[in-house]
């Protein structure tokens, strides 16, 4: 039985809400975050608020290597554990009222609402308070994405005059919450008043792993009605005030933050230079300005990525919120960076790169943004090959491991079950090169830094299998498959498919590209190939199915369905040995190469399958609904698909797993729109073959959205029509319910039923 914990208002475009959440404080900061891929904050008050909250502000590409040793270390451990760091506080407002300060967990204020629009990439909240109402307004620019903007509106409510005071800081005395006996990672290194405002640049301390300390620097400068009194420098926080007296019309007073990195400069002397040449820029610029040139930009993202729901504001709100959230995160500017599993919204998992990106993402991008942006991600990996190596070899293994948790490239995650028996992930990265090349058309990455990433794959799979001489097939134990409620088992189908695919894969690529630069011996070559025709897949021919990996038939098999619902989620109230022992599925397993690899399955293998697994599947990872729902869409199981769409969609609007406080499931929220374009619309692509087969949930009235494929743009609107329209590029065939269509403008048919 699902659980659900919504504490905002269902709306297409806005996430928000008339009360206040002290009890529930950390969830609607988690909701109301925001981001511009450059840098991102949870949704924290700018004013004082003395209750609890998790006060969140991080930059895209800062991190800090924690150390990781513990007594139990092993051979094979990585050295630190990487983390996303918490960076200084910059959106820091103390706001007084006639000389006392506004605490919105002690006050008791009036007419509350807080929202975050999403169509325009703002967050506001409103109250009022001792006869003054405040309206707070904020974004995140994603024209400048060095600019945060504050924007605060006082008017007087009870016709009396009232002094409006404000404390502009930033703070640079910041800990994450998951750090070690409350460690700090940052250090002061200077901090000034300027003719703009006031500044502070701050350094990650010294680390014994040669990972190299990043210096961000913040300035603050102020317009409005409101006049500076006078400038503050305390130790590790630096202040402006401000301050008028508020007669019955509204005053308005504004703080605009730039941030600066040393990833993007040689040194502080270059940091504060360009920090005063960017205050030139956005200074002749009024606010109305700056947050207009903000919107279109996001109105030019939303007018591609858009899905529109008609019939279900649930199902709308829920899509538009994870584009939204993916978009903040990410867009692809900057080729150093990766998608974190949390995004800006939080610290949990360390808030690196993991396999999500190539398994979950990529499709995404790949339909809703510039190809350029895939390649990005591509090209990510590619530059942290030698790294992946340095992995491998750590564990006396040949060819490249590409890491579970990585800023570098190096392995930087300390729980062995995952870090080194989770290795099905190196096949997703092999996976997204194949993905991106059968969906552009484009073969260029893989003739070339393509076919370097997948050797090195391949040679570490054909190291990392044994043979046996019992079974006279080869073998792949001690792994942890994507369920990772079974650790250290032996022959994961899934694992294992994988881990043959490539092998597969890398030769059909070496024969169209022969690179003899990469020194592939006939001697590898042959070896490759009697792995690929003599591995193992545990199959039990009497159901049908493949089995998830050696033993797990054995298990006591008893449904979610007849649990008690006090027992979910199982990672919440079972020990881990009672998990581990278990038959019940983290995620989809032998479904998730059921879904990348489903050419090769009828649809009878699918149901059987499908019918199996599903009802053992708990769906405890964000990752999860997604795939059950596509699978379930083209098996003809609607409610089963809308139910998986549903809980993919809303995962964190209606915090499903209860831990939406700890920040976004940022990567799985590309779920929702495979769940629709893949599952509902059945987009498929298999061999250079774009295809269609939606059918329309009861349920709703309509969906429409667009995607990129192959320098052409398309629309696709399933109602009581199926029409497809190409609004850009060269007519295109393609198959709809299995006919050959060629679509030049327009295409309408009716919509068949599951």
């Amino acid at each position: 039985m699902k659980k659900i914990n919504r504490i905002m208002e269902v709306d297409p475009w806005l996430i928000q809400s008339n009360t206040l959440e002290k009890e529930e404080r950390r969830l609607q900061e988690s909701l109301t975050s925001l981001g511009n891929g450059y840098m991102g904050m949870r949704g924290n008050f700018s004013e004082k608020y003395s209750g609890d909250h998790h006060q969140g502000t991080y930059i895209a590409g800062v991190w800090f290597p924690d150390k990781t040793r513990v007594g139990w270390w092993k051979n094979g451990y990585p050295e630190y554990f990487g983390k996303a760091i918490n960076a200084m506080n910059f959106s820091g407002v103390s706001v007084f009222i006639d000389g006392e300060e506004v605490d919105l967990y002690t006050d008791t204020v009036k007419n509350f609402h807080i929202a975050l629009d999403m169509q325009k990439g703002t967050l506001s909240y409103h109250y009022e308070k001792s006869g003054v109402a405040v309206s707070v307004e904020r974004f995140l620019s994603i024209v400048h994405p060095e600019l945060a903007v504050f924007s605060f509106r006082f008017k007087s409510l009870d016709g009396k005059a009232h002094t409006i005071r404000t404390e502009s800081f930033i703070d640079a005395d910041v800990h994450n919450e998951d750090s070690n006996y409350e460690e700090k990672f940052w250090a002061v290194l200077d901090k000034g008043e300027n003719h703009a405002g006031s500044y502070i640049a701050s350094q990650t301390v010294p680390n014994p792993f040669g990972v190299e300390q990043f210096t961000v620097l913040a300035g603050q400068s102020f317009k409005g009605d409101l006049q500076a009194t006078g400038q503050e420098l305390e130790d590790e926080k630096v202040l402006d005030f401000h301050e008028a007296v508020l007669e019955q019309e509204e005053m308005h007073f504004e703080k605009r933050v730039l941030v600066l990195t040393s990833r993007d400069y040689a040194d502080l002397t270059e940091m504060k230079a360009a920090l005063f040449e960017l205050e030139q820029v956005i200074k002749e610029k009024s606010y109305a300005q700056l947050l207009q040139e903000h919107v279109q930009a996001w109105a030019k993202r939303w007018a591609l990525a858009d899905v529109e729901i008609k019939g279900s504001d649930l199902a709308q709100q829920g899509i538009r919120f994870n584009l939204f959230q993916l978009f903040a995160t990410y867009y692809g500017e900057d080729e150093r960076l990766n998608i974190g599993p949390k995004g800006f919204t939080g610290e949990k998992y360390g808030g690196a790169t993991y396999w999500d990106t190539e398994a979950y993402a990529v499709p995404l991008y790949l339909a809703l943004a510039d190809q350029k942006v895939t390649e990005n991600l591509l090209r990510y990996r590619h530059k942290q090959l030698p790294q992946a190596q340095h992995n491998a070899r750590q564990q006396d293994l040949a060819g490249a491991l590409y890491p579970m948790v990585t800023f570098t490239g190096v392995e930087c995650h300390n729980e062995w079950e995952i870090t080194f028996e989770e290795i099905h992930r190196n096949g997703a990265i092999a996976y997204a090169i194949y993905n991106y090349t059968n969906y552009t058309g484009d073969e260029t990455y893989l003739a070339h830094e393509g076919l370097e990433v997948l050797v090195e794959i391949a040679r570490f799979w054909a190291d990392r299998v044994h043979y046996s001489e019992r079974k006279k097939a080869y073998m792949i134990h001690g792994v942890t498959g994507p369920n990772e409620y079974e650790n250290n088992i032996n022959n994961n189908w899934y694992t294992n498919t994988l881990a043959s695919w490539v092998l597969a894969y890398t030769l059909e690529s070496l024969e169209k590209y022969p690179r003899p630069d990469l020194a592939v011996s006939a001697d590898e070559l042959a070896k490759w190939k009697d792995i690929i025709a003599h591995m193992y897949y545990p199959e039990d021919e009497e159901l049908g199915i493949f089995v998830q990996h050696d033993g797990f038939l054995d298990k006591d098999l008893t449904p979610v369905a007849e649990l008690e619902p006090e027992h979910l989620p199982l990672n919440q109230n079972w020990s881990w040995d009672r998990i581990l022992r278990s038959p019940y599925i983290k995620q989809a397993d032998v479904l998730q190469g059921i879904y990348f690899f489903g050419d090769r399955y009828s649809l009878e293998e699918k149901r059987r399958n499908f019918d199996f697994y599903e009802p053992l599947t708990v769906h405890e990872s964000s990752l999860s609904p997604s795939i059950h729902a596509i699978l379930a869409a083209e098996l003809g199981m609607e409610d089963k698909a809308v139910e998986m769409y549903e809980r993919t969609a809303r995962l964190d609007l209606d915090n499903y797993n209860n831990d939406t406080e700890d920040g976004l499931h940022i990567t799985s929220m590309t779920g929702s729109w495979l769940a629709i374009v893949q599952g509902f619309a059945q987009m498929k692509t298999w061999n250079g073959q774009l295809s269609f087969a939606p059918f329309l949930p009861k349920a709703w009235e309509s969906y429409s959205f667009h995607i990129n494929y192959r320098g052409r743009l398309l629309k696709v609107s399933v109602g009581e029509k199926l029409v497809l329209e190409l609004l850009k590029g060269d007519a295109i065939e393609l198959e709809v319910y299995g006919e050959k269509v060629h679509l030049k403008d327009t295409y309408e048919t009716e919509v068949k039923h599951v």
